[in-house]
């Protein structure tokens, strides 16, 4: 038997439940993965919660798109693919579960260096730095302004950032600065006098800004510091950043993920899978779960605090 997340209605975490049932089969075009670690994304409580619309709960959801595991069964019409081998996968639907069915499109070979648990927390972190940082541009020796340095999309972007020749100056709190030095950005506090403070850290101005936090004070500060907004982002704040004049990518906003930007973030993933397998991507676990505690896992992810990724472990 397989166990799967399921829910039944939008709500709080504790609408999620632990479910069993046979394990799926492979129709034609389809991969069978059995999940080793499924990856735990913000994205994923605000599809829970009803904020990125209302789902048909004819029959239960699932959750989750990001995971690694192991090929269990492959379906006729499959080529590529075989029974044992060891993937990563992007953008699969109903991740949170021990079995999962996907395309081979969303598969990435895992390198025998690369742990479950990292290759899992990859997906959307890794695919939307890379896609974001590529779409406004960012060049060798320009200066990125990072608010929200310490999470998953945070430390992503920082790591591709370096690793163009650019410089990066990020914004977190005290407790992970050392992190994000680790990583070779420029840590800043945010709070009162953050403008003067990002000033001081990078005199010769900013030519990038990406807004991973999502509060009015990155938002206030990107548009003071980059002169540029077709150059200025925002992860979070989709909903009103046309009206800041700035830009923003988001599969809940279709006419903003064309075919273009669709492919770097898979080209990002496998960029960072390579990476990662090399020593030259370090991927930061915040937190492991049990599946059976996706909710608890989910509480976690909404406090808004996590340093680094959440995995659920089935």
């Amino acid at each position: 038997m397989a166990e799967f997340i399921r829910y039944g209605e939008h709500g709080g975490p504790e609408v999620l439940t632990l479910v069993e049932g046979p394990v799926p089969e492979a129709s034609t075009g389809e991969v069978i993965v059995e999940v080793r670690a499924a990856g735990v994304n913000p994205v994923d409580w605000k599809i829970r919660s009803g904020s990125r619309g209302a789902r048909d709960f004819s029959r239960p959801q699932g959750l989750g798109s990001d995971a690694a595991g192991v090929v269990a069964a492959v379906g006729d019409g499959v080529d590529g693919v075989q029974v044992g081998d060891e993937v990563v996968v992007r953008g699969a639907g109903a991740a949170y579960a021990s079995h999962l069915v996907a395309k081979p499109e969303q598969l990435t070979p895992k390198p025998a260096a690369l742990g479950f648990e990292e290759a899992a927390a990859l997906g959307i972190p890794a695919g939307t730095a890379y896609q974001v940082l590529r779409s406004l541009g960012l060049r060798r020796g320009e200066t990125l302004l990072l608010h929200g340095g310490s999470g998953a999309v945070g430390q992503a972007a920082i790591q591709f950032a370096r690793g163009w020749g650019a410089n990066v100056v990020a914004t977190a709190s005290p407790a992970n600065h050392d992190r994000l030095r680790q990583l070779g950005a420029v840590a800043v506090a945010y709070g009162p006098g953050l403008v003067d403070r990002l000033r001081e850290a990078s005199p010769e101005g900013y030519h990038v800004a990406l807004d991973s936090a999502g509060t009015d004070e990155a938002i206030d500060a990107s548009l003071e510091l980059v002169a540029d907004r077709s150059r200025v982002a925002t992860i979070v704040r989709m909903a009103d950043a046309a009206s800041f004049g700035i830009r923003t990518w988001s599969s809940a906003i279709p006419s903003t993920m064309g075919p273009e930007e669709l492919r770097l973030r898979d080209e990002g993933v496998a960029e960072a899978v390579r990476l990662a397998a090399d020593g030259r991507f370090d991927v930061e676990i915040a937190a492991r779960y049990p599946l059976a505690e996706a909710a608890g896992a989910q509480r976690r992810s909404e406090t808004g605090h996590v340093r680094g990724k959440i995995v659920l472990i089935p």
